[in-house]
Formats: structure tokens, sequence, C-alpha cells
């Protein structure tokens, strides 16, 4: 099928103002005959499942998890953005939709994004009227602080723990409708398949987590709000259940896939400690407004750190290259996440990090500490030439802003950030690719909905901080509930979707051929094996950056593991039982797909652009030297892949990236 992205006519402002003006509805007596499938209940899908069922739908709800709260939106720390200009400081939508599409490096939809940056305000009002419990500044307006990538405070944020108070708020929402009867919540329930009937999506096939069993439900539409796939690369920043199965499930039902190479690495990330870890662990992005990244300016400096011989303490600032700050000066230390995990993985592989491996750098709150003080002392007329004094004024400050973060790090590092500066490393954090969707949010499977972070939709290739939740409530909130309901205005007399037909049938033997086939495998090697295998390749060779050669060599070496894979896995246990090495069995079988494909695409790729960076596209000279050069001649689309069986066989579709608001040009934060 030819890529319709459905995009309204009109001038930008007005596209999705017009398009509710035009689109049809459903009345609230018919919105009782339809069925909606949420799977997923963080951000966007907790806030999906809420509003359709507010609206009248009846929703049926799924999530791996004992509880719609353990998503992994409760981990999101540093805020939500929105063009609130509360700060004065000369903020507005068409800002934040600019910021947003430079900082993903013009390789995103503009009516998409416009639509985002328009509908953010209405989220923080939502959420306040929630209960959500946002900062407030002296004067009782919500507080806003800086995230990299632009140049206005428009981050909202609950000190380091955004996340979770947003998703409590959903979930509220959420509990109101179950308590009513409008969502029926199927917790520790995984989909693992997409059932089709006559083209159009018309329900899943789950396994119960608990007690093993395949079940069928059905529905007029089913919306996928599943989050990313940051977990191919083993160790990330998600949390241990975090999958791609859903999504790819979608995937080989027909809905194509959308720029999978484009996966975010963000700067400040706890390091990796040794072959032990199972994850890492994000200090939010929100540090850098008042931490500033540093590394030593001579090479022994860090020799002796990294050899006990020396603390970061005892460097004088003269001794100290602020790195970013040096080669940034518009943005110093909030440059944009793939711009600040370049500049420290290039100054660790010159040999200046500081970590027993060498790939740390300093995360120091020093300066912070000291000019709060100073202005504590002044408020509270102490003096602010006693050091002593400052430093106990300004720790308080910094401890009120982040003090959780902080009391995080120490338990995981064991060292007081207060008084040392934290060591922070690049680590895999978010995915802008996923799911193909037009401006309805539909896939490329009629029926068949993505939101947030499980479509590819606003973010291009690089997202800004405080964006992905920005982006999940909007879908779930604001966009969803109007694009389906223009869908669904059409199964008014559909009647109920009955599951005892040859396509639900078909379906379930398809799951169920796949679970004995793992259960009854005589392999020796667990599946950690394989995983800690994918992800050691997907690192080294389709990380930070990227070349022809590693890319493909990536790909021969992941339809090997994957062929040993099915040949040697060990899944202990049966399948009709609570088992968990079956769980992560199926979702590392979908990873080793995924994994191909993901390396196919960025060697399809040959640009730069925002977390893909090709060493082959770079400035060689001019003030930009050594960043990262797009192609916009040959590269200026979405990357949309059709499903034909092995990943090497995927069928490229391109959808055309028009600009029409925003001159393409390099990006520079200098």
């Amino acid at each position: 099928m030819a890529l319709d992205s459905k995009i309204p006519q009109g001038p930008l402002a007005d596209k999705w103002t017009n398009y509710k003006n035009e689109i049809n509805l459903v009345n609230p007596a018919n919105k009782r005959l339809i069925d909606v499938i949420v799977v997923g209940t963080g951000l966007a899908g907790g806030s999906a499942a809420a509003t359709l069922a507010e609206l009248g739908y009846n929703v049926k709800a799924f999530c791996f998890q004992d509880s719609p709260r353990r998503a992994h939106s409760i981990a999101a720390q540093g805020g939500i953005n929105a063009a609130k200009n509360y700060q004065g400081d000369g903020d507005s939508t068409y800002r934040l939709f600019y910021d947003t599409v430079k900082g993903g490096d013009y390789r995103s939809r503009e009516a998409n994004v416009y639509r985002l940056a328009e509908v953010s305000t209405n989220i923080i009002d939502q959420c306040v009227a929630q209960g959500v419990p946002f900062a407030r500044d002296y004067g009782g307006l919500l507080d806003n602080r800086s995230f990299g990538g632009v140049l206005v405070s428009r981050t909202f944020y609950a000190k380091g723990q955004t996340g979770q108070q947003l998703l409590l708020g959903a979930y509220s929402a959420m509990n109101r409708q179950i308590g009513r009867g409008k969502i029926k919540m199927y917790n520790r329930h995984e989909m693992l398949d997409v059932v089709k009937v006559d083209g159009k999506a018309r329900g899943i096939i789950t396994r119960n987590l608990v007690t093993g069993e395949i079940e069928r439900h059905s529905a007029h539409a089913v919306v996928l709000g599943t989050g990313g796939y940051g977990n191919v690369f083993y160790l990330s920043t998600n949390a241990m259940g975090s999958n791609v199965t859903a999504a790819w499930k979608a995937h080989k039902r027909g809905a194509y896939f959308a720029n999978p190479c484009y996966t975010q690495i963000h700067p400040t990330c706890i390091p990796v400690s040794g072959d032990h870890q199972s994850k890492l662990t994000l200090m939010s992005e929100s540090l850098r407004n008042d931490g500033r990244i540093w590394v030593p300016k001579k090479k022994e400096d860090a020799i002796a750190i990294r050899e006990g011989k020396k603390k970061p303490t005892e460097l004088t600032e003269d001794e100290r290259d602020y790195y970013l700050e040096r080669r940034y000066p518009a943005f110093g230390n909030l440059v944009p996440r793939d711009v600040a995990s370049r500049a420290a993985k290039e100054r660790c592989d010159a040999g200046f990090g500081v970590n027993k491996t060498g790939e740390a750098v300093y995360l120091d709150f020093a300066s912070a500490i000291e000019r709060y003080g100073k202005e504590q002392a002044y408020v509270q007329h102490k003096d602010a030439n006693d050091k002593a004094v400052v430093t106990e004024l300004g720790t308080e400050v910094v401890r009120n802003k982040y003090g959780n973060l902080f009391q995080m790090y120490e338990k995981i590092v064991d060292q007081n950030p207060y008084k040392t500066p934290m060591m922070i490393y690049p680590a895999v954090h978010y995915t802008m690719g996923g799911l193909w969707v037009d401006y309805n949010l539909q896939t490329s499977v009629e029926g068949l909905y993505a939101i947030g972070e499980a479509n590819f939709s606003d973010h291009g290739a690089n997202r800004l901080g405080a964006s992905a939740l920005m982006q999940g409530l909007a879908d779930g909130y604001f966009v969803l509930p109007y694009t389906i309901g223009d869908y669904l205005s059409h199964d008014i007399r559909t009647g109920p979707i009955p599951t005892d037909t040859p396509e639900f049938e078909e379906a379930e033997q398809n799951v169920r051929k796949q679970v004995d086939a793992l259960v009854n495998n005589n392999g020796t090697k667990s599946v950690d094996y394989f995983h800690k295998k994918l992800g050691k390749i997907m690192w080294n060779k389709c990380g930070m950056s990227r070349n022809a050669t590693d890319l493909q060599s990536a790909i021969d070496e992941i339809a090997e593991l994957r062929s040993d894979f099915y040949k040697e896995v060990r899944v202990p246990g049966g399948q009709n039982e609570f088992n968990e090495e079956l769980a992560k069995a199926l979702r590392v079988a979908d990873f080793l797909e995924l994994g191909e494909l993901f390396a196919k695409d960025a060697l399809t790729r040959n640009e730069s652009a925002g977390g893909h960076f090709r060493e082959e596209s770079v400035e060689l000279d001019g003030p930009q030297k050594g960043e990262a050069l797009r192609d916009d001649e040959n590269f200026t689309f979405v990357s949309a892949w059709e499903y034909k069986g092995a990943p090497k066989d995927a069928v490229l579709h391109k959808e055309e990236l028009e600009f029409e608001n925003i001159e393409l040009k390099q990006r520079s934060y200098k």
C-alpha cells in the first residue's frame, strides 16, 4: 500500500482545529455498543483507556504488570513540556514546535509536531485538575525548568518523580472508570498476537502470565500503548520487562515499522560497572540545569583519578575541561541528548574518562551549591563570605530540587554527590522509531492504533528531554479520542465481534505453536545468554556511532544468533504456570528479529541524523567541524518497513517529509 499520512489541508496552525470540526462523531448511546482494546497502561495507554471509557466506550485494558502503577512511565524523572510561557521568556506554541522539529534533526512531520505543541498546554491543566503535585514558585504559579535543546524554561516537574505523579493521575482516572464498569482491567496479561478480520484489527491473543492460559479478546479497534524497544540493547534505562513484542506482532500482521534505527542515547546515566548488571539507571536530564559536566584537561590527571591516586575535588577550575560549555557556548550543558552523548564519548575515547573503565565524565554541583548558597545567605541576612554557611544553604536548595535523585545515586554508587561530583555516561534510553502511523495515529492496519513511544510520529531522529511524557499524554487524552471516534463511527451497527472465527483460531494456534516450541526445546543455554549477546552486538555496532562495515556485520551476527537461539535456548518450567523465563524467551525472540531490522535500517540510512550517527557522514570543516552531517537531498523521508518474513527481506516504503513552515538547515547549538 502507498503511505498516506492523511495530513489535513490548510495552514499549519489551523489543521487540528479544522480536522476536529469535520470528523464524524459517535453519539453517546452508540458508544455503549463499541468495544476498544487498549494494550499497555502507562501514560499513553492509561490516559487513552481512561478518556475513551469516560466518553462511553467499553474498554478492555491489558498490562503485563500486576498493576498499571508498575508501567515504565513511572521512571520518568525530569518533567513534561508545555508552552505555557509562565516564565515570560519568549515561549510559544510555535517555539515548542520549532524546537521539537529542530531537536529531532528535521526528521519528523510538521503537522504532528505542531498538534503536539498545540495541545501541550491542555495536558498541564488536565493533570493539575487530577491533583498532580507539580512544583510551584514563591507566588503559587507552577514552576518551570529548562531542558536540553531549548533556550526557554517550559518543563513542568514534580521534583525528580514527574512520571510517577503523572501516572498516578492517569491511574486514578482509570480506576474511576474501572469502578463504573467501563474499563475491564486485565493485569498480568501479555499480548502475543493481533487478530485481523477482513483486513481490520478486531482483537488480540494474550497469555495469562499467572496461569499460562492463552485467551482470545475481541473489539472494534485495538490501541497499542506499549512503549519502546530500548531493551534490544539488553543494558538500558528501561524496566526489565519493557519489550517490543506487541509492536512486533503488529508488524508481522501488516503494520509498517518506521525508523527502527532512531534510538536515543541519554547522556546522564550511572555508568556500567561490570558484566553483572541487568539494567542501567538514569539520572534525570534536569540535573544538567545546575550540574556542570567536565573531565580533566590533562590526561595524566584522568589516569590518576582512574587509579585512585587523585580525587576530582583536588582539581582546580583551571585543570577542568567543561567541554560542553567550551564546544557549545550558546547552549552549554543544555545541548540536546544526542549531542551531549557523542561529546562524552569523544572525551572518553580520547582517554579523559574518569572511572575505572574510562567510560565516565563528571556532573558537578559545586558551582550550583555555591550560587544558591550565596543567594540564600543574602535572603536570610547571613554572611555570604562564610563558606560553611553558603555550602549548607546551597546544599539545602539543591536537595529540595533534586533530593530523591541524589539519594538514588548515593545508594547505587556509594558516594555523596553533594560533596563529590557524580559520574555519568551515556546509555540507551528511548526509541524514536516505532510503528508507522498516520495523522490519525492509525497504523497501516485498519483499526490498529499506536500511541506514545510505541509509534514513531513526533520526535524525528532525536527526542528532546521532557517530551516523552508530553507525547504520551497528548496522544491518550487529546488526540486519539478524536481520531479513533471518526473510525468507530462506521461500526455503530457492527455489533459485538465474535471470537469463535477462523481468524481467531489461526492466531491462537500461531501463539500456541511458538510457546510449545520454546518450552519443549532441548537447549542448554539460558534466555539471558542470548539477550546479553544480542545487546553487545547492538551496543558495539549499532550504538552511539555506526558505520557500514559494522552494520553489515551486525546483520549477519544477529541472524546467526537468532538461529542459535532456536536451537540452543532452554526454557525451564511449563507453559501452564507462572513462568517468567518463558515470558522472557518470547520477548527475546522478537528482539532477535527487531535487532536485525534495526541494523538494516541503519545501514540503509547513509546519513547522520539525531541519535543515528554514521561515521561516514560528518562535517569535515567549518564551524560545525566534527558534528553530524545530514543528507537532506537523499534522506528527507520516514523509513517504513513492511514485513516479508525474515528481517533481511523487509521491504522499504518511504514517506517523504515536506517542510513548509521551517527551513531545513544543519543544526547548530553553538
